[in-house]
């Protein structure tokens, strides 16, 4: 992988653990020779993914529509600033300038990411791993309602691979790099949905 999208807040949450490993993350990244794309702000873990790279010598694209430019929370240290119109640009061109998709704590926004990554694999629109670094459990609830969802068959089984958890950077990257792309559904047959 040559580039990450990351996926993450803007929030700057009172435990610190997020921030740190917000930071971990950009470092590591950088340290791997693997650029960052992430939204394109200059707070919260995204600011924090985004500075720690840089400091590492890393490639940072960030990509921000331009309201949010407007309300000035862009990182105006990117190595590249790609500003766009909508939310929908701003996901599509994620998906076309990355090789795969990490997703660190966030809110709303952060899911909408991080299933629409998923969604679009499953689907076929894109064959890229899309891990989820579950810093200090944030995400054991998604991650048990994930599992639920394959077990009543919602998520089918050849695709209750997609989504890749992992609590560790290293081992959520080295399975990432190991990722099979599996039978999307623009490729399976009518008898197999």
């Amino acid at each position: 992988m040559k580039r990450v999208a990351v996926y993450c807040g803007s929030a700057t949450p009172a435990d610190p653990v997020y921030i740190e490993v917000a930071r971990e993350v950009g470092r590591g990244l950088a340290e791997r020779g693997i650029g960052v794309v992430y939204g394109g702000g200059r707070l919260g873990l995204m600011g924090a993914v985004a500075d720690s790279a840089l400091a590492a010598g890393g490639e940072v694209i960030g990509v921000i529509p331009r309201a949010l430019v407007d309300a000035e929370v862009a990182h105006r240290g990117c190595t590249e600033l790609h500003v766009v119109e909508n939310m929908h640009e701003r996901k599509a061109l994620f998906t076309g300038l990355s090789d795969g998709f990490i997703t660190l704590p966030g809110g709303v926004g952060t899911m909408d990411e991080l299933w629409e990554a998923v969604s679009w694999a499953q689907l076929g629109y894109h064959e890229k791993p899309v891990g989820l670094l579950n810093v200090a459990g944030f995400y054991d609830g998604l991650i048990a309602f994930n599992a639920h969802m394959i077990a009543t068959g919602f998520i089918r089984p050849q695709h209750s691979g997609i989504l890749i958890v992992d609590d560790a950077l290293e081992n959520l990257l080295a399975r990432m790099s190991a990722y099979q792309p599996h039978d999307t559904i623009f490729r399976m047959m009518a008898a197999q949905l």
